[in-house]
């Protein structure tokens, strides 16, 4: 199966929730949609779907235009962040729904319910209802009703975001193996990067409801095409330092020079935007090399292993994540470091035109 987006556009009023997205998937993949809340990744996932019409654009499934045909006509499964099951049946019949739907023999429904049991956790739980469930079961019990229907099209959105941590982190593990057994066409909404590169694939970058940058997970990652995709893709956000070149340097604000890298040489003297992710602004110096400039500590959020560390250099707000407790008192003045062989470079209309040093991680 493959399934094409093209050009499509979603306007309600006078408001795009969806402007001008093309994209392409094919059988046996895990997409992942990226972006922050109200980005557009339901409502995309709503037009895939066809629970919603698109104003432009059409869809095309193996080349045929599929634009107007509702739901019920199409293979799809979709699980919300908000599970949904039939609260008067047991587990095990809302998992063997979509399986008698389909006229499966008693055999196969048993069989392909305690496998799909078995492998998110719910074993123990197949005569419980729903009621008996803690919300992560009953989450669980959504996307194994999803996976049993064996649809072309599964749709997931925001899949984990009500399960604990230690079972939301097996499955993030698992369901790379369990997409790629399927065959199916897999569409995964996040609103964490962390999650996106665990899970791999090609991703898919939303910003108020345009897809800024597909392609495989680790490739938008490491080589964001813009300023926006590399904000999606860091969370915090990537700092962005506005610079001046002028020949042999870089200044940025009066405040500091910062000499030409190898990769700027042959750039014209201009303005640009200087981009490094929150773990590449050190507290301490990472190499011989490295550039120091003073901050004024604005706030410090201690997650217990690592620090997100707020401040102000010279009026831009740059955030430092560091490891082990900082327990910096606000307004106190510190020198933080910035390593030049992890900068990503944007020109004024804020396009890639340089990207860090790739080898191994300081």
């Amino acid at each position: 199966m493959q399934l094409e987006l093209e050009q499509i556009g979603k306007k309600v009023g006078r408001v795009f929730h969806i402007a001008d997205v093309s994209l392409r998937f094919t059988a046996g993949t895990l997409n992942i949609l990226l972006g922050p809340t109200l980005s557009g990744k339901t409502s995309l996932m709503r037009l895939m779907a066809g629970l919603d019409h698109p104003t432009a654009g059409r869809i095309l499934v193996d080349g045929r235009d599929v634009t107007g045909v509702p739901v019920q006509k199409r293979n799809v499964a979709m699980v919300y962040q908000q599970f949904i099951n039939y609260p008067n049946l047991t587990v095990f019949e809302n998992i063997a729904s979509p399986l008698r739907i389909a006229r499966q023999s008693r055999t196969e429904i048993d069989n392909k319910v305690h496998e799909i049991a078995e492998l998110l956790k719910l074993t123990d739980m197949l005569g419980r209802t729903p009621q008996e469930l803690s919300g992560g079961q009953q989450q669980r019990t959504a996307l194994a009703r999803a996976l049993a229907k064996g649809a072309d099209l599964v749709l997931l959105d925001e899949p984990l975001a009500n399960l604990d941590y230690k079972l939301r982190e097996e499955l993030r593990e698992e369901l790379p193996r369990i997409f790629s057994a399927t065959g199916a066409i897999f569409v995964y909404a996040t609103t964490e990067p962390s999650e996106a590169l665990l899970l791999g694939g090609n991703t898919a970058t939303l910003h108020e409801g345009r897809v800024t940058q597909f392609g495989p997970t680790l490739e938008v990652f490491r080589k964001p095409a813009d300023i926006l995709t590399a904000q999606t893709f860091s969370d915090p956000p990537m700092n962005l330092m506005p610079v001046t070149k002028l020949s042999h340097a870089l200044l940025f604000k009066n405040h500091v020079e910062i000499p030409l890298m190898d990769r700027m040489a042959g750039k014209p003297d201009a303005d640009y935007w200087i981009g490094f992710r929150p773990n590449h602004l050190y507290l301490h110096r990472p190499t011989p090399d490295a550039i120091g400039v003073q901050a004024r500590v604005v706030v410090t959020e201690i997650t217990g292993s690592e620090s997100y560390i707020h401040v102000d250099v010279a009026g831009q707000r740059w955030v430092a994540l560091a490891h082990g407790i900082h327990n910096l008192d606000i307004d106190t003045t510190i020198e933080v470091f910035l390593d030049p062989g992890r900068f990503y470079v944007f020109d004024e209309q804020k396009q890639l035109v340089a990207t860090p040093d790739f080898g191994p991680a300081r």
